[in-house]
Parts: C-alpha cells; structure tokens; sequence
C-alpha cells in the first residue's frame, strides 16, 4: 500500500511538470498571438498587454525549473523519466526565449503604430500563426512522446523560413523604390525575424522529444518538405 502511495505521488509530480509546460506554451501562444494582432490592429495596449504577460512566463519558467530538480533530488528517476525531466529543464528555456521574442515584437508595433502603417500586413499574420502552430505541437509531442508530430514540427520549420525570406524580399524592395519606408520596413523586418527564432524554439523542442523517444540526435540533418505550406 505505502509503495501504491509512492508511485502515485511520483506520478502526480511528473504530471504537475507536465502541466506547468503547457501552461507555458498556452501563454506564449497567446503573446505570439496578441503580439501581431497589436500589429494589426495597430494597438498599442493590447502590445503593453503582451509586454506584461512575459512576467508570467518567467515565473513559470522558474516554478517548473525547481519542480524538475525536486523530483530529481527526490525520486531519482531513471531511463524515459530520467529523460522527461532532463529535457523539461531544457523546454522551459526555450519557451522562455519564445516569450521574449514575443516582447520584442510587441515593442516593435508600439514604435510602428506611431507611424502610418506601411502595407496591409497579410504574410506576417500567415508566418505567426505558423509559428505558434509549431509551438503548440512541439508541446504536445513532449507531453505525449509522440515522435511523428515532433517530426512534423521539424518539417514545417522550412516553410516558416521560406515565408520570412519571402518577407524580407518584399520588404527591400519597399526600402529600394522609396527611401522614406526604411525605418518602418527594417522594424518589420525584425518582426519577421523574431518570429523565424520562434518556429527555431518549437523545432528544438520537437528534435529533443525524437531524442527522448528515440534515442537519435536528428539536430543539423535536414528535412523534407513542410506541411504547413498552403495552409
């Protein structure tokens, strides 16, 4: 019975770790969201909103740090826990980077919603959702051990960098053909950029749950065609 209580309590801990994760990924979801709706919309507060939102993820991101190594310091896993947890220390870095991103982003809209927008912005909305898709999966491959969808979440991070080259194009030929556009084109462009390192976040994620699943390092090696592309 009190070994029925360990492992029950053990379960409850690694649970708690996993919900800790998606609580994070839920919210930088929603900075990655609100971040370019602020763009959009050309709302400033609602980019304030964003700003403030990343005190939470930071949080997260040190409660769930000390729930890694209590569980560490406790129960001393081993083999496939062992490596949940390892992995986990890693993620929540990631996601942490991903929320900083979003806070350059949202600094940036606050600098261009002081100006007359540039163009109607179709790409940039395209590329963050994209982004924030991959977030999401990588996620969810983590939670499940599910190396099929970590393995999606790789192959779609080409179609994030083909969208932001294409992006970045558009907008030297803004620059190019009138000087008077470059200040707001080169704020665009990082907005662009910032949301390429975020699909960079979700696929370190996603090659680190095929390492937790598989056992194989699939970093550096390249892969096949996304299946974001024509959504």
């Amino acid at each position: 019975m009190e070994r029925e209580h360990i492992v029950k309590q053990y379960d409850t801990e690694l649970n708690e770790i996993r919900e800790k994760l998606l609580e994070m990924g839920g919210k930088v979801e929603m900075m990655i969201s609100n971040s370019v709706k602020a763009l959009v919309d050309r709302d400033s507060e609602l980019a304030d909103q964003t700003i403030i939102l990343d005190h939470e993820i930071n949080h997260l991101e040190v409660d769930t740090d000390e729930r890694c190594l209590e569980v560490l310091a406790r129960w001393q896993p081993t083999a496939r826990d062992l490596r949940f947890i390892t992995l986990a220390l890693k993620i929540v870095t990631d996601l942490e980077r991903i929320g900083d991103q979003c806070v350059s982003i949202a600094t940036r809209v606050k600098e261009l919603n002081e100006e007359p927008p540039l163009k109607p912005y179709i790409d940039l909305p395209r590329l963050a959702e994209a982004s924030s898709i991959m977030v999401k999966e990588a996620l969810d491959a983590f939670v499940r051990g599910d190396e099929q969808l970590a393995m999606k979440v790789c192959n779609d991070d080409q179609f994030v960098d083909d969208l932001n080259i294409q992006i970045q194009r558009e907008l030297l030929t803004f620059m190019m053909e009138d000087p008077s556009t470059i200040t707001r084109a080169l704020k665009l462009n990082y907005i662009s950029k910032y949301l390429e390192r975020i699909a960079d976040h979700s696929t370190n994620v996603a090659e680190m749950v095929i390492f937790m699943v598989k056992g194989k390092d699939i970093r550096h090696t390249s892969a096949p065609q996304s299946t974001l592309e024509g959504q």
